[in-house]
This record gives C-alpha cells, sequence and structure tokens, in this order.
C-alpha cells in the first residue's frame, strides 16, 4: 500500500474545512419567505384597521338611527282624539308641538281608557264645560269670573272658542281635567293648558252647554264621554 505524502494530507485537511459555499436558489427563497412575511403582517394590519373604523361608522350610523326613530315617533303618535260624548261626537286636533308633555299623558289615559264614564260636572253657558274628577275642586266660584253677572263675559282673542285644555294646578298630579271652552275667553289663560282644538262637532259641544244646570252649574241630568278614540287621520 503506498504511503500518502505529508503534503499530500496537508492539502486534503485543508479543502475539508474551507467555508461551505451557499446556494443561489437558497438566496432567492430565503428572501422570498422573508418578503411573504413582511406582506403578511402588512395585510394584517390593514384588515385589522378597516375592521375596527367599519365597526365605529356602524354604532355611529345606529346612533343617528336611533335619534331619527325618536323624532319619528313623536309624529307618529295619534293626532286626533274623537270623544264620543252622551250627546254625539266631537273631534279634538292635538297640539303636540306646543304641549307634548300634556298631549303625551292625555293619549296615556285615553289608552288605559281613564276617559270612560267621565261626567262633566260643570257647564256654563259662554265659558266653559268641564268634566273630571269631582272631588277636591272646590266651589264652581273658585274658578269662574267673580263679580261678573253669568252670560255677560268679557272676550277677548286671547283664547279661543272650542280649545281643549288642562287644569294647570293638576298637571304634576295623577287626576286630568278636560275643559273645552265654549268662547274666546282670556281669563282662563292662567288656569288651563291648552292642547288641542276641536275641528268637528261644534255643534255637540253647544248641545252641551245649553243642558240644564243648578245654581252651582252643575248639568241636571248626568251627561258625560262614553269613550275616546285615538286617530292618526281626521
Amino acid at each position: 500500500m503506498a504511503r500518502i505524502k505529508p503534503q499530500a494530507l496537508l492539502l486534503q485537511s485543508k479543502r475539508k474545512k474551507g467555508p461551505t459555499r451557499i446556494n443561489v436558489t437558497t438566496i432567492i427563497i430565503c428572501n422570498l419567505v422573508v418578503v411573504l412575511i413582511v406582506f403578511s403582517l402588512v395585510a394584517s394590519y390593514r384588515h385589522l384597521y378597516r375592521r375596527s373604523g367599519s365597526q365605529d361608522g356602524i354604532s355611529l350610523q345606529n346612533f343617528e338611527n336611533i335619534q331619527v326613530l325618536g323624532e319619528l315617533k313623536k309624529y307618529d303618535l295619534p293626532s286626533y282624539a274623537i270623544i264620543n260624548t252622551s250627546k254625539g261626537s266631537v273631534t279634538v286636533e292635538l297640539n303636540k308641538d306646543a304641549s307634548p308633555e300634556i298631549v303625551d299623558k292625555f293619549l296615556d289615559l285615553c289608552q288605559k281608557g281613564d276617559f270612560k264614564g267621565m261626567l262633566f260636572h260643570h257647564v256654563i253657558k259662554n265659558y266653559v264645560i268641564q268634566g273630571g274628577d269631582l272631588q277636591g275642586l272646590g266651589a264652581a266660584d273658585d274658578w269662574i269670573l267673580k263679580g261678573k253677572p253669568h252670560g255677560q263675559v268679557a272676550i277677548s282673542p286671547k283664547h279661543e272658542a272650542f280649545m281643549l285644555g288642562t287644569s294647570k294646578a293638576k298637571q304634576d298630579s295623577k287626576r286630568f281635567d278636560l275643559f273645552i271652552t265654549t268662547a274666546p275667553i282670556p281669563d282662563l289663560n292662567d288656569k288651563i293648558t291648552v292642547f288641542g282644538r276641536v275641528i268637528k262637532g261644534e255643534d255637540v259641544v253647544q248641545e252641551i252647554e245649553e243642558v240644564d244646570t243648578d245654581e252651582h252649574f252643575r248639568p241636571k241630568s248626568p251627561i258625560g264621554i262614553l269613550s275616546i278614540t285615538l286617530k292618526q287621520e281626521p
């Protein structure tokens, strides 16, 4: 067996220990992998950002829709009430803009049927007819014109005839009075809050006004409200 010379062994060891060459294909693949990772991270960030922005937009849109629905709800409420009395029907247009809280309370009581069977306990010609709870009202002289003969009431365009109102003194209580004026009277402005006007059935109001009453302006024969029907159109 031939012996290997020392110089040949030295050359062989140097060749084994030399640096390994990296393949060009491997470098390209590594670069592509890095680029794909970066691109994936950027795409994920953009997706999350757009998603959060769209959710905020949806929330804002829902909030605006709620506001719009709230405004529509106000105008979707019934605008007219048909007061069916023992003398006939009276149609009233409700003033939801000028007296929204009173109208809401009135509509709520109508739906509960609180006005069914309500009597008109005061009827004064050329003044008002009044219905409601008779308890705790006091004498009629407390709210009619003092010192003026009956039938000689001063009229004024400040308060029109055939207006529907309720007592200001009882707006915070559970009781609810109904007033229908039969003449333009300024003296009730400080006593009642107007929340509607009669648009049909003025003759029925006048017929109620003509009923026989006692000295306290209370009808001698019971006359009152049979029911109230709410409508969106007259």
